[in-house]
């Protein structure tokens, strides 16, 4: 169960850049800095982070719209996948393996995302905000994708950036692989849960044998 933003693709600045830039337009103080250690939240889970539940009340929803259409139209154009992503997945299927991502993207930004990765045709089951209640670091998008493979946690696995991914997956029931292409520390993705940590996909893809993955 593959995580999206920060772990296929190079896409966490890109998202803090429009997040920050939303709470600037509607009037609060947040830096970049302050924003992309968010990122990898859902925005059920990121704004009330920096907005009170008033004003959530009063431009919540504004305000995750604007980030919406300001990430479409400037940033969505400049992401790509890190390297060997789709050999890594083309891997993953060799070995018998079925696919799911399990992001926490909206579902048209998602169909988007798994193009500019070249990945559509080697996923199995694929999940978006829309699917689910609550976002990471609630477990409800690892259970979703669960339920869709007919599967018990603890036979999958979960490969993500963030703490966010590992503290859901382990509420799951699924062990967890960390990345550091999203730009978490290891020591962080460790604390959080993951079993695993590597640079990105193209050292999974080198080391896919040793890995997690195959045990």
């Amino acid at each position: 169960m593959f995580d999206l933003d920060g772990t296929l693709l190079d896409s966490v600045d890109l998202h803090a850049l429009a997040w920050q830039e939303a709470m600037v337009e509607f009037g609060h103080d947040v830096t970049l800095e302050q924003v992309r250690s968010q990122i990898g939240k859902g925005g059920d889970k990121l704004i009330p982070v920096f907005l009170s539940d008033e004003q959530q009340r009063e431009h919540g929803k504004h305000l995750e719209e604007w980030r919406g259409n300001r990430f479409k139209s400037t940033y969505l154009p400049l992401i790509r996948p890190f390297s060997a992503v789709s050999q890594l997945l083309q891997r993953v299927r060799e070995a018998g393996l079925r696919i799911a991502v399990a992001s926490s993207a909206k579902e048209d930004e998602l169909k988007k995302y798994l193009d500019i990765a070249a990945i559509s045709d080697l996923v199995d089951v694929a999940t978006s905000s829309e699917d689910v209640d609550e976002s990471k670091p609630a477990p409800d998008i690892f259970e979703v994708v669960l339920k869709k493979l007919g599967i018990k946690g603890s036979e999958a696995v979960a490969i993500g950036d963030t703490p966010y991914d590992a503290i859901a997956a382990r509420k799951a029931g699924v062990s967890a692989i960390g990345v550091l292409c999203g730009g978490f520390t290891e020591n962080s993705l460790r604390e959080a849960g993951c079993v695993e940590v590597y640079p990105g996909p193209g050292t999974l893809y080198a080391r896919f044998g040793d890995t997690a993955l195959t045990k």
